[in-house]
């Protein structure tokens, strides 16, 4: 059984740190003229997500709080998926890279989507007895954590 002492040890949180840098990466390239525009934009909404689930964990007394914010991580991801299609159809990006991007923020949905279904679980567990989500998928990075 794996035991969530922080915000950082969510499975959803490291896949959307991943996500963030890989479109920090691939922006690098875009055209000066976007700087302030769709550069700024997707690199916003894609950090976004990582910090709206932080906030979500800090608020987990409160179950409505908690879902809020966890709808507004959802929120993010998906204007990032937007954004990603913005930059393919401006020739930014290639179908391989935005598809493999795609996939990430998807894949960040579902995992989202899991833990809003089972809000309970996360809001009413303790510190000491917080239970393991369904939604983690790699048994190597769900250890118990002792604080």
């Amino acid at each position: 059984m794996a035991y969530v002492s922080k915000f950082q040890d969510l499975i959803v949180y490291q896949k959307a740190r991943v996500h963030w840098r890989a479109i920090f990466e691939i922006t690098k390239s875009f055209p000066k003229e976007e700087r302030f525009s769709l550069t700024d934009q997707i690199r916003r909404s894609s950090r976004s997500v990582g910090a709206q689930i932080a906030e979500a964990w800090g608020k987990r007394r409160y179950q409505k709080h908690f879902l809020s914010k966890l709808t507004d991580a959802d929120s993010e991801e998906l204007e990032t998926q937007h954004w990603i299609g913005v930059a393919k159809d401006s020739g930014y990006i290639s179908d391989k890279e935005a598809q493999e991007l795609l996939l990430q923020a998807e894949e960040i949905g579902r995992l989202l989507g899991g833990m809003m279904r089972k809000s309970a679980m996360f809001c009413n567990a303790s510190k000491i007895n917080e239970v393991q989500a369904d939604y983690f998928e790699d048994e190597a990075l769900t250890t118990t954590t002792d604080h």
